[in-house]
């Protein structure tokens, strides 16, 4: 049987395991998936566990995604320029390179709610943390107008500007800054890349200080409707969670190990128990 694993503490959560082990199943795969709380002093053994059995992969979540990239042979172009590997496929030499799911995941669930016509699009983006990062680069990419990135201090944006300087062209705010009800007053999309709503209760912005026309995009996918989404929705806006975003993350990883079709259709029915429920518990 082979293997795959995610590594990160805590891991609170099963839905990674589900949607792929259903997909390998599916697939008629002779795999698994399986959870590995470690820590950082332990990361490199396990590491070296999956290239020395032949993994077929791992996956890497908080807090070690830019660690692991000093463990690994190869790191693609995006990865390095978002500065973090949340996916690693292990060659049959055990060759280990290390990619990102979260901009093709995060591009996937804002295209659902909004669609295509993001060129010139003014977009507040709230966080500027790991997601917040794969969210920036792919609006960027996919020319995107004004980009504002708002946090807590305008340092944490003001470094990710810093670091996409030549890329992207972003203008860092803190939530203090009375510019901001203006940037959201006029945006046409917004983003919420914090864990607001899940971690801790409330939208992460007024609502009301949006543009009632623009796309409120929210990462957090438990609970199934945050206080930011019902409250965009009560609006009549458009506005989505990170479900779609949660799959596609997967599917990609998922593909890219196997070589198999697209299990998008698998992975969302398996998983949908879970992400109706409340229960953040594993």
């Amino acid at each position: 049987m082979r293997t795959v694993a995610l590594f990160g503490t805590p891991l609170r959560r099963r839905h990674s395991v589900v949607m792929h082990n259903a997909a390998f199943a599916a697939a008629g795969l002779d795999a698994r998936y399986e959870l590995r709380e470690v820590d950082a002093a332990g990361l490199a053994a396990q590491v070296g566990q999956a290239r020395l059995e032949g993994w077929m992969g791992f996956q890497i979540t908080a807090p070690h995604k830019r660690l692991v990239m000093d463990l690994l042979d190869e790191i693609e172009p995006d990865a390095r320029r978002i500065g973090a590997v949340n996916s690693v496929a292990a060659g049959p030499d055990g060759h280990l390179v290390g990619f990102n799911t979260d901009v093709l995941g995060f591009m996937a669930g804002l295209r659902a709610c909004h669609g295509d016509d993001l060129a010139g699009r003014s977009v507040v983006v709230a966080g500027s943390g790991g997601v917040g990062h794969a969210a920036v680069y792919g609006l960027a990419a996919a020319g995107v107008g004004r980009l504002t990135v708002v946090d807590l201090e305008v340092a944490m944006p003001r470094g990710l500007a810093e670091e996409f300087a030549g890329f992207a062209e972003i203008e860092p705010m803190a939530f203090a800054d009375p510019q901001v009800a203006r940037r959201l007053a006029e945006a046409d999309i917004f983003v919420n890349a914090t864990s607001v709503g899940m971690l801790s209760p409330g939208p992460v912005v007024d609502v009301a200080l949006i543009n009632p026309a623009a796309t409120v995009f929210d990462v957090v996918y438990i609970p199934a409707e945050t206080e930011l989404v019902r409250q965009a929705r009560a609006r009549g806006m458009r506005a989505a969670n990170g479900d779609r975003m949660l799959v596609a993350q997967a599917a990609t990883a998922w593909t890219r190990w196997t070589g198999l079709p697209d299990p998008t259709d698998v992975m969302s029915a398996a998983v949908a128990p879970l992400l109706a429920s409340a229960d953040l518990a594993p």
